[in-house]
């Protein structure tokens, strides 16, 4: 029947279960102790959020169980010797006694493997679904950098880059062209930068962007018109040493 506790012994101890939306649940607490599973909380964090759930056992009150997805990963942490016989246990017994009262689903029932070659497959599986899992983290941490932009020490170099770029075109800082044009050659590199890569702001510049952001800095030139006007000033000095 839905919901209604079954208790099942593995070895003098109990492993009570129960049935939720047609899944078999198992009690996290006497899995743990069975598993010799010390720190359940732990145990309970590394599973994903449908492999772990809270059920009220009335005067009890509420537990913490686990899906058999769920515990498959507990015998999975499990450094006790005889968790293969657990799972056997779990297979040859629990399930096919919640089965047989008609309650329990067949086709809904996850089988747990019993031999390494089973084993192995399944911890492929597993490492193939959490290196997706990974995949996804790692795509919505970039999509979260890019949407903040660069972080400061980043933003420091893209600013430290324009400023050594702009000293080179205009001659040096004692240069007659930088004394006169540089806050103007400043706007024009700055501005040529935002309108390119669509930013208010350097810093604003995507994370995902700033080798290009760097390469632009670099690469930039000083318009037609301003190198004429740095070239007369510059020649200007020459001419009075």
């Amino acid at each position: 029947m839905a919901n209604e506790v079954q208790v099942f012994n593995f070895e003098q101890m109990n492993v009570r279960t129960v049935e939720i939306d047609d899944e078999v649940w198992f009690v996290a607490v006497d899995v743990a102790k069975a598993l010799e599973i010390k720190n359940v909380s732990d145990a309970l964090k590394r599973l994903d959020d449908d492999e772990r759930g809270r059920f009220n056992l009335g005067r009890q009150g509420e537990t913490n169980v686990i899906s058999e997805a769920g515990l498959y990963r507990f015998i999975g942490g499990s450094r006790k010797k005889e968790a293969k016989q657990f799972m056997r246990w779990v297979n040859h017994e629990v399930l096919p006694s919640i089965r047989k009262t008609g309650g329990y689903q067949a086709q809904l029932a996850l089988r747990l493997p019993e031999n390494n070659a089973e084993m192995v497959q399944v911890i492929q599986n597993v490492n193939k679904e959490t290196n997706r899992r990974i995949d996804e983290v790692e795509t919505t941490v970039d999509e979260l950098k890019d949407r903040f932009g660069l972080p400061a020490s980043q933003a420091k170099s893209l600013e430290q880059a324009r400023k050594r770029h702009i000293v080179t075109l205009l001659g040096g800082f004692e240069s007659n062209a930088y004394q006169h044009l540089s806050g103007k050659t400043f706007r024009q590199i700055g501005g040529d930068f935002k309108d390119y890569f669509e930013v208010p702001r350097y810093d604003a510049l995507p994370l995902s962007k700033f080798d290009e952001g760097m390469s632009y800095i670099k690469a930039w030139q000083l318009p037609t018109n301003l190198a004429l006007q740095v070239r007369d000033l510059n020649l200007q000095t020459e001419l009075e040493v």
